[in-house]
């Protein structure tokens, strides 16, 4: 399986005066029913192109595929096109199908092509073009690195055409179950050798444990389940409920 990861870049974000909402869509995207993908990683950057081409030039060197949302247009701040170049060592170069959507949005709009709007279309010298069906100004494909305009309504469906056009044998290869329980006053130290043998019975399986430290309306818990192998899941999640039964704790089925 490949991993996935996303880069969500712009000094708008790190500065609070947008709410990312990138992050959140990306995952209901990847774990649709039919696709059934997750992301492994995440990471948020400012327009800052040295550290861009820094992380660009070690995400590329990994094999991950990587979804970059934002700066990929033209003005002063946006940095990601020309870290991208640099992090792979390649020059940028107006692309051709990339020039041919900027021409024919133009047309349609019954507006001047300008060197400044042809400035949208130039990528890094081998990549190919994600077609936009808002506006027709594309992004753009480096490898398995796909770079995103910052916009919502362009860049989800922009999204979901990479995944459908260049991944689908990733889909539903991922089967994955989760179980847990609510277990009521719990304390994670008390149930720690349980967690490890659990993990160390069911190979590949993972343990997690989220706790609730309580409040007026809630009583202080521990989410404690297993997620893996659907198989694997439904003999864990027992072996879990059996030992929790046997520290004395009381418990309900999430």
């Amino acid at each position: 399986m490949r991993t996935y990861g996303a880069i969500i870049i712009g000094d708008e974000i790190m500065r609070g005066k947008r709410q990312d909402k990138h992050f959140a869509r990306l995952i209901e995207i990847f774990a649709t029913p039919e696709r059934g993908l997750r992301l492994s990683w995440a990471q948020y950057l400012g327009d800052e192109r040295p550290r861009l081409v820094e992380v660009l030039r070690r995400t590329l060197a990994s094999g991950d595929v990587v979804f970059c949302f934002g700066g990929i247009g033209v003005t002063p701040d946006d940095h990601t096109r020309q870290a991208a170049a640099l992090a792979a060592g390649v020059p940028l170069e107006l692309n051709a199908d990339a020039e041919r959507e900027i021409r024919a949005r133009m047309t349609e709009m019954g507006q001047q092509v300008t060197p400044a709007r042809l400035e949208l279309g130039t990528v890094p010298q081998g990549s190919r073009i994600i077609p936009n069906p808002f506006n027709r100004i594309p992004g753009f494909s480096l490898g398995d690195h796909h770079f995103l305009p910052g916009f919502p309504q362009m860049s989800w469906p922009m999204a979901e055409w990479v995944l459908d056009s260049y991944y689908r044998d990733d889909y539903g290869r991922l089967s994955e179950a989760e179980a847990s329980i609510l277990v009521w006053e719990g304390l994670e130290g008390l149930m720690l050798d349980l967690m490890h043998q659990v993990e160390a019975d069911f190979t590949g399986l993972m343990v997690f444990s989220l706790p609730t430290l309580g409040s007026a309306k809630v009583r202080p818990h521990i989410e404690l389940g297993v997620r893996g192998a659907p198989g694997q899941v439904v003999l864990a999640i027992e072996v879990l409920k059996r030992g929790v039964a046997a520290l004395g704790y009381s418990f309900d089925v999430k």
